[in-house]
């Protein structure tokens, strides 16, 4: 199961840099590992066209190198506050994608003004606070995690699978290191589109109308969604 997901969280971060989300080295994945507490993450530095499955780094969830040669991802305090924080999330991505990463220089969340974004996030897309001056000199990675937790309370981290860290850039989970890459991929598209819809809009308001975010959203996701195939019961 550990090589499986291994090999799963390469693809995932190999995906990363397919899509065009990731320049030179300025990007990570995880997966987890929930019945034994391991995590499995890219290396600090190493370039994608460099990478192989064995590079990869597996941890514990106290952030103890379990398996691996190389130092994991600067990051990794950040991914383990997650994995800590929301249970129900198997992997976890983090880019510095250009337009993701410009509504989090503003330090604005992403607004729902249409269909697709009502599609894969139930709301908002949130940016968390600026971090403290002590933050940042104390433990700043974690300190990241905790803000995102901290900008989740009342939400639904399963309904909104992403965040904009502020001043930084865009973190997104999912069921696995494949899907937390997917939910990326979707807001750096959305972020894109809402850039476009403010710059004709000229201030306007486009927030799409609750109904329509409700029946999208639901469509996809819940007792009663219905988009896609079905899959027979063997």
């Amino acid at each position: 199961m550990l090589e499986e997901l291994r090999r799963q969280v390469w693809e995932a971060n190999m995906e990363l840099s397919r899509r065009g989300l990731v320049t030179y080295t300025w990007g990570n994945v995880s997966g987890i590992f929930r019945e034994e507490g391991l995590v499995v993450i890219k290396p600090s530095g190493v370039e994608y066209e460099k990478l192989t499955p064995g590079m990869l780094v597996i941890l514990d969830l106290e952030g103890n190198r379990v398996e691996g040669d190389l130092n994991p991802s600067s990051d990794t305090p950040t991914h383990l506050e997650l994995y800590r924080a929301f249970p129900g999330i198997g992997g976890v991505a983090h880019t510095h994608s250009v337009y993701a990463t410009a509504w989090a220089q503003a330090g604005r969340g992403l607004p729902c003004y249409g269909t697709t974004h009502a599609d894969y996030f139930y709301g908002e897309i949130p940016c968390t606070r600026n971090l403290t001056p002590q933050e940042i000199g104390e433990g700043y990675e974690k300190n990241t995690g905790k803000t995102i937790v901290e900008a989740f309370d009342g939400r639904n981290p399963a309904y909104v699978p992403g965040v904009l860290c502020k001043n930084h850039g865009p973190f997104t989970w999912g069921r696995d290191a494949a899907q937390a890459v997917y939910h990326g991929v979707v807001l750096e598209e959305v972020a894109r589109m809402n850039l476009m819809t403010e710059l004709l809009s000229r201030g306007g308001d486009c927030r799409a109308p609750k109904s329509m975010v409700e029946k999208h959203f639901s469509r996809k996701h819940g007792p009663d969604a219905y988009y896609g195939q079905r899959r027979e019961q063997s």
